[in-house]
């Protein structure tokens, strides 16, 4: 059995949704940075139309505002990424991060 790997590229994103920010992380596809943000925003979509969750990040996506994303920075190693992650949320006060 193969050992998962630890050491794998994560990529942190900025997701804006009118005047609402949220800021998240998924693991990269290959160097394809921007692509994988890209999977991630759509499985967000996709989520927040079939379930009828009371998150924020859901309800923003249900509006009809615009949505942009963009690519904050590109870490190695999942708790690397995680760490970064909670710090960019601390740092920016994001709106739709919930915790």
């Amino acid at each position: 059995m193969r050992r998962k790997r630890s050491d794998r590229n994560h990529v942190l994103y900025q997701l804006t949704i009118g005047q609402e920010t949220y800021i998240g992380l998924t693991v990269a596809i290959g160097q394809a940075y921007l692509r994988s943000v890209k999977v991630r925003v759509q499985k967000h979509i996709s989520r927040a139309k079939k379930e009828s969750k009371d998150w924020a990040i859901c309800e923003a996506l249900r509006s009809d505002e615009a949505i942009q994303y963009e690519v904050l920075e590109v870490v190695r190693g999942r708790k690397a990424a995680h760490s970064r992650e909670r710090e960019l949320i601390e740092a920016l006060s994001p709106s739709l991060n919930t915790f």
